[in-house]
């Protein structure tokens, strides 16, 4: 393998000093990060030499939870509450998904989030081997599940695991490593106890963890208590969904005794601020979950109700909501967001030895940002401009395991122009 090194950036290491570098390099080789320092006087070891001039090289973004088939619903059904949206809106058309529609949708999302920066990203949705396929083929890295929502027949419903757990025996650790699985009951509202119950005990068979829906509305909250007498997390604890290692998106409405029982199991958390901003469900309490020592990460949900995959404004945003809903400018400063973008979505996927900070051994995830313009200057905080001033927009090259997936902002492994005419065509066949 070709031994490469980036040099003359600014490199953010996202380690634990969340380090800085001015005028350092990254060299990697196997796709496995060998050096992180300044950039060394002699590099006459080195096959291919990348000068970043300056420009910022940091970890690839982690997105931790997403649908990325539904990128072909983007812009289809706007401004409605999430129970219409999803029962009135999203799942008349999604009945009507074929694997060609998830195969499209998939490389659309991947497409978008790769040019962005986005380097590893958590898929629940159906077609899941379409999914994998793309990210075999373009060279991201995925955590991926067959999500399950347990309505119709039991011949059903154990169709549906049979199907979630061959898909995630099948393609865990596969593309040199790249994708790993887990197993995904949807919501506590679409599976019934017992049925959560069988998806736990197939998790803990294969050993895979378990990534859920989890408090996303009031509405949601109100009718656990109404089915089942217990608020979601009360109620998922006792059904031993947190038996097994647990990543949930949202956690919008929990209160303070459901904080310490996600702490006392090591639950995850996907934060999905602007999907949960657009839907109107709410603003999960992160200050408190982070006081507490939870791990929180970043999630765009999908582009139906985000509209993009841009994790950038995710991370904006999340620095800049809570302090203006707490009135407290102190709340989740740069370094804390930028951490949740990347070393933590790591942790919430259990890869954080392997990605989501610059560091000697770990996989060479990287992105490199344009800084040749003017709100990166003057450079005096790159953490800040990062946060507060970049888009993934400014991405401009982008490496997964040390390949070049995307060089001078164009994706390098999928054919863009064919996956727009593709993604458009796909949508006109939906009857609605």
């Amino acid at each position: 393998m070709i031994n490469t090194i980036i040099i003359h950036g600014t490199v953010i290491t996202v380690n634990d000093n969340n380090e800085v570098i001015k005028n350092g390099a990254v060299a990697f080789k196997d796709g496995v990060i060998t050096y992180v320092g300044e950039t060394p006087s002699d590099l006459s070891s080195y096959d291919e030499i990348i000068d970043a001039k300056a420009d910022y090289i940091l970890p690839g973004f982690i997105n931790t939870h997403g649908h990325t088939p539904m990128s072909l619903l983007r812009g289809f059904a706007d401004d409605y509450p999430l129970q219409v949206w999803l029962e009135d809106k999203m799942w008349p058309l999604e009945a009507q998904y074929t694997p060609e529609h998830a195969k499209w949708g998939a490389y659309l999302s991947i497409i978008e989030m790769l040019q962005t920066g986005t380097t590893t990203f958590v898929d629940m949705y159906d077609n899941m081997d379409e999914v994998a396929k793309a990210v075999e083929l373009s060279g991201i890295r995925a955590r991926l599940c067959r999500g399950v929502i347990g309505f119709g027949s039991e011949e059903l419903r154990q169709q549906k695991l049979a199907e979630a757990s061959r898909f995630a025996t099948d393609w865990h650790k596969a593309a040199n490593g790249r994708i790993t699985t887990m197993m995904s009951p949807h919501a506590p509202y679409t599976c019934g106890p017992e049925y959560i119950e069988q998806i736990v005990n197939k998790a803990t068979e294969l050993d895979l963890p378990i990534h859920i829906h989890m408090s996303e509305t009031k509405f949601e909250v109100e009718q656990n208590v109404k089915d089942y007498g217990e608020r979601p997390v009360k109620h998922l604890e006792k059904i031993g969904v947190f038996s097994r290692p647990t990543l949930v998106a949202h956690a919008v409405h929990v209160n303070d005794e459901e904080i310490d029982i996600l702490k006392k199991y090591d639950v995850k958390i996907s934060h999905n601020v602007i999907s949960n901003l657009k839907l109107a469900s709410g603003i999960a309490p992160v200050p408190k979950m982070l006081e507490k020592g939870l791990t929180v990460s970043l999630g765009t949900d999908s582009s139906a109700s985000n509209n993009n995959l841009d994790l950038f404004e995710e991370l904006r945003q999340v620095a800049l909501l809570h302090k203006a809903v707490h009135y407290d400018p102190t709340l989740i400063n740069a370094n804390e967001a930028l951490r949740m973008a990347t070393i933590n979505g790591a942790n919430a996927i259990w890869l954080n030895g392997q990605i989501g900070s610059l560091e000697v051994d770990k996989q060479a995830d990287l992105i490199i940002l344009d800084t040749k313009q003017p709100f990166y200057h003057p450079e005096h905080d790159p953490v800040s401009h990062v946060v507060y001033s970049a888009s993934g927009r400014d991405v401009k090259d982008v490496f997964v395991q040390g390949k070049q997936l995307v060089k001078n902002k164009e994706c390098l492994t999928v054919d863009k122009e064919k996956v727009l005419y593709e993604a458009n065509r796909a949508f006109k066949t939906f009857k609605y």
